[in-house]
C-alpha cells in the first residue's frame, strides 16, 4: 500500500438539490490531533488530494470535484496559503476570525484572481459579518443553530446579496425536504445515512435471489455447480455480477464467462464480497454517494482487520458493506436481519455494534467523520490515513464497473 501523509483527512459530501455531490469538504487533523487549518506547502499532499480525494466516478467516468478548504484569517494575511489550483478549492473562512479591513482587501484579492469565497459560523445578529457578504460566494448557514423556522426571514433578508446558499447539519430527510423548499442550493449532513424506515417492508425479487446466494455460499457444502444454479434465475443480476469480477479493479488476463469459471478463479469468499455488493446496491433511485460510502466503509473495515492481524477479514468487509443497508432499503436494520442469512456476530455488529466486528466498525464510522481525537488507535494514525485513501480509490473503481454494468 502507498505512504501515509503527515495529516490525517477525511472528505464529507456537499449535495446538490439533486442529492448529487457537488463537492467535498476536506476534514484535517496532523499526527499530534491538532487541527490542521491549511495545506502545507507540500506537494505530495496536493498530488495525493487531487488524485486521491477529489475524484468520484459519475455514469462510468471519472470527475474531480472541488474541495472547501477551511482558512483563518492568519493564514490569509500571513500568506501562508500555498499556490492551490483556484478550480479545485473553494476557500472557506471561519465565523471567529478577526474581520479587519485587511483581511477584506485580502478577500477582494482572492477573488479578483478567481478563488470562489465561503463563510462558516454565519451569525445574522453579528454586524461583523455584513461587510463580507458583498465579497464571498457561498454563505454556510447551520440550520440547527440558526433554527428551520427562523430561515425564512432571513433568507428573504439574505436575497439582494445572490449568494449560493449551503445548508449545513442537515440530519433527517424531513429537514432536506424543507430546506429544498426554502431553495438552498447546497446541503451538507448525515441526512442521507438516515432510512425512511417502512415496517413491513420486503426485499425485491432479485435481492432474494441474492440472499439465496448468499445463503448456499455460506454453507460448507456449496460448489461452484449449485452456486451457478441459483445465480441462473436472474440472468440479467448474473450478467452484471460478471461485469464487476472483469472490471479492471481485478486486473484478470482473461475475460471469466460464468460464475463457476469466478468461483474457479477468485474462489467462494471473493464471489460472496460480490453478491453482498449488489445486495447493498439501491434498485430504488437512492443517491450514488450511498453506494460510494458503503463500498469505502466495507474496504476500510476489510484493510484495519488486515493490519491489525484479524481473522476473516472478509466478515470485516460484509460488516461495513452493509452497515446502512437499512438506508438502502428503507428498512429496519432488525427486520433485514430476520430476511439475510449472515452469521452470528455479524448481525451482532449491525445491530449493536458489539464485538470485535462492532469495534472495527465504530472506529471506520469515527474516522469517517472527521473525530480523529476518538479513534481508539488500533494503528499508528498515518496507517488510518492510508486505508481511507485506498477505500476512496477502490471504491471508486468498483462503481465505475458498478455503472458500467447498468448501462447493458
Amino acid at each position: 500500500m502507498s505512504q501515509g501523509l503527515p495529516v490525517l483527512m477525511a472528505r464529507q459530501p456537499i449535495f446538490t438539490k439533486s442529492q448529487d455531490v457537488a463537492a467535498f469538504e476536506l476534514l484535517f487533523r496532523d499526527e499530534q490531533g491538532n487541527f490542521v487549518q491549511g495545506l502545507k506547502d507540500d506537494e505530495v499532499t496536493l498530488e495525493v488530494l487531487l488524485s486521491s480525494y477529489a475524484g468520484i466516478s459519475v455514469d462510468g467516468d471519472i470527475q474531480n470535484l472541488p474541495f472547501f478548504l477551511k482558512v483563518t484569517d492568519k493564514i490569509l494575511l500571513g500568506d501562508q496559503l500555498p499556490d492551490l489550483p483556484r478550480q479545485s478549492f473553494v476557500l472557506e473562512l471561519l465565523g471567529h476570525s478577526e474581520i479587519t479591513p485587511a483581511l477584506i482587501e485580502k478577500l477582494k484579492e482572492l477573488a479578483k484572481k478567481g478563488f470562489r469565497l465561503a463563510l462558516a459560523d454565519y451569525d445574522p445578529s453579528d454586524a461583523r459579518f455584513e461587510p463580507l457578504l458583498n465579497i464571498i460566494h457561498v454563505l454556510k448557514l447551520d440550520i440547527q443553530l440558526l433554527g428551520l423556522d427562523r430561515l425564512p426571514t432571513l433568507l428573504q433578508k439574505l436575497r439582494p446579496y445572490q449568494l449560493e446558499l449551503l445548508a449545513d447539519k442537515v440530519e433527517t430527510q424531513d429537514e432536506f425536504r424543507q430546506c429544498l423548499e426554502m431553495g438552498f442550493a447546497l446541503y451538507m449532513g448525515y441526512f442521507l445515512s438516515r432510512p425512511k424506515l417502512i415496517r413491513g417492508k420486503k426485499l425485491s425479487g432479485n435481492k432474494v435471489v441474492l440472499i439465496q446466494l448468499l445463503a448456499e455460499l455460506q454453507k460448507t457444502s456449496a460448489t461452484a455447480a449449485s452456486v451457478e444454479e441459483i445465480a441462473l434465475k436472474d440472468p440479467a443480476l448474473t450478467y452484471k455480477i460478471l461485469r464487476v469480477v472483469n472490471s479492471a479493479a481485478f486486473n484478470l488476463r482473461r475475460e471469466i464467462s460464468s460464475l463457476s469459471h469466478a468461483i474457479a478463479m477468485l474462489g467462494m469468499e471473493q464471489i460472496k464480497r460480490w453478491v453482498m455488493l449488489f445486495l447493498a446496491k439501491s434498485d430504488e433511485g437512492k443517491p450514488d454517494e450511498l453506494t460510494r460510502n458503503m463500498l469505502v466503509r466495507g474496504r476500510m473495515c476489510e484493510l484495519l482487520a488486515e493490519m491489525t492481524g484479524r481473522a476473516e477479514p472478509m466478515n470485516y468487509f460484509i460488516t461495513g458493506l452493509l452497515s446502512q443497508l437499512d438506508v438502502m432499503m428503507d428498512m429496519p436494520m432488525d427486520d433485514l436481519m430476520q430476511q439475510v442469512p449472515l452469521l452470528a456476530e455479524i448481525k451482532e455488529a449491525l445491530l449493536k455494534r458489539e464485538g470485535a466486528l462492532g469495534e472495527v466498525l465504530t472506529e471506520v464510522e469515527t474516522y469517517e467523520r472527521g473525530d480523529f481525537g476518538s479513534l481508539k488507535k488500533m494503528l499508528e494514525l498515518p496507517y488510518y490515513e492510508v486505508a481511507y485513501r485506498h477505500s476512496l480509490n477502490w471504491s471508486q473503481s468498483i462503481m465505475q464497473a458498478l455503472q458500467d454494468s447498468g448501462k447493458r
